[in-house]
């Protein structure tokens, strides 16, 4: 079962099948009807079900926008530029034009900017600006799941604002493995719960495949030793379409690249990419993108590839089980990076 992925040492190989339309696209006048007779809304859709790409372009000819902006807010940097990205792309504009973004130390956004792909930190700090949102329409929580302090107080401060400045303003929570029962309580509109919406589709059929490492193989340098080995042997059952492994860190990725490397330098079908927040833009987009070549990608990444970004071609990922947090140590009173096993909720959005 897909729940228990989380908790085996290694688990791959997960192939999807042929494309179809994005799930979501059946569900936008739903959508859109529920929108104009309650504020808040609770989507519930699989990993790319189309979310982030279909959802707010959906929106731009309600009446109640009022021209007005539609902020997305996104848990990663990376995720929100590439989303933003991908939205323009499918507008047939460059980023700044209907479609921006703006994240740390980084905004692209124009006076035609309709929709504003943000990072947490950025929609707190228009909070803070502007309490009444005059500029804004409505608010797009994507990957809910994924909690954090920030995060939680800008739902907390966008309800806050709406039952008691404003009441035209829009509220929508997004993500597949959120649970949406209690968060319609709290995202509740004049007593009433917040209508909850359901995507069953997914865009393509997975099949898991469970490779637990031995009993005495239980360090982490251990573990990600074992992933070459996987990978080579995904690559021959799957001779087609690119392969995604997800690991803890920048450090695993490069220990594990630096191995693949040495592995695949005679072959030419194959281009090896790391994925990880502190990249440059450009290396980033390097690996979303489809290789130029048309050569089989191996995509290395963190869990900053875990939501809200399309990898085109992928047809297997790897998934290690483990990710890297940032704890709050009372003793030292500083954060520090932990390595940890990965949540049922990661675990399905990596599958997705």
């Amino acid at each position: 079962m897909i729940k228990s992925l989380a908790f085996y040492d290694i688990a791959a190989v997960m192939i999807p099948s042929t494309a179809k339309a994005l799930p979501i696209s059946d569900l936008v006048p739903e959508i859109l009807e529920s929108l104009e007779k309650s504020p808040n809304l609770v989507l519930q859709a699989p990993p790319g079900a189309g979310k982030t790409t279909v959802l707010p372009l959906a929106l731009r000819d309600a009446a109640w926008r009022a021209g007005r902006r539609i902020l997305v807010l996104e848990p990663r940097r990376i995720a929100a530029k590439a989303a933003a990205h991908r939205l323009a792309e499918s507008l047939g504009e460059a980023v700044g034009g209907q479609v921006g973004y703006h994240v740390r130390q980084e905004k692209c956004l124009g006076p035609k900017t309709i929709i504003e792909l943000v990072t947490e930190g950025i929609l707190t700090r228009h909070l803070q600006r502007d309490p009444e949102l005059q500029d804004v329409a409505a608010i797009l929580f994507d990957e809910v799941h994924e909690r954090s302090l920030q995060g939680d107080l800008g739902l907390a401060l966008s309800l806050e604002i709406q039952r008691a400045l404003r009441d035209d303003l829009r509220l929508m929570a997004m993500s597949a493995t959120l649970d949406g029962e209690k968060l319609a309580q709290i995202m509740a509109y004049e007593g009433r719960p917040a209508p909850i919406v359901t995507s069953d589709g997914r865009s393509y059929p997975v099949t898991l495949r469970y490779c637990p490492l031995p009993a005495a193989q239980t360090r982490l340098q251990q573990r990600v030793a074992a992933v070459p080995d996987l990978v080579e042997q995904a690559l021959t059952e799957e001779p087609e379409g690119g392969l995604l492994v997800f690991l803890p860190g920048e450090g695993e990725i490069r220990q594990v690249g630096a191995n693949l490397e040495k592995r695949f330098q005679h072959r030419q079908d194959v281009s090896l990419h790391p994925l990880f927040g502190a990249m440059p833009l450009a290396a980033q987009n390097k690996a979303i993108c489809p290789d130029s070549q048309g050569r089989r990608k191996i995509i290395l990444a963190t869990a900053v590839a875990e939501t809200s970004l399309t990898l085109e071609g992928i047809r297997i990922v790897l998934d290690t089980g483990l990710r890297r947090v940032s704890l709050f140590d009372p003793k030292s009173g500083m954060a520090r990076l932990e390595t940890q096993k990965g949540t049922q909720a990661g675990a399905k959005q990596r599958a997705g």
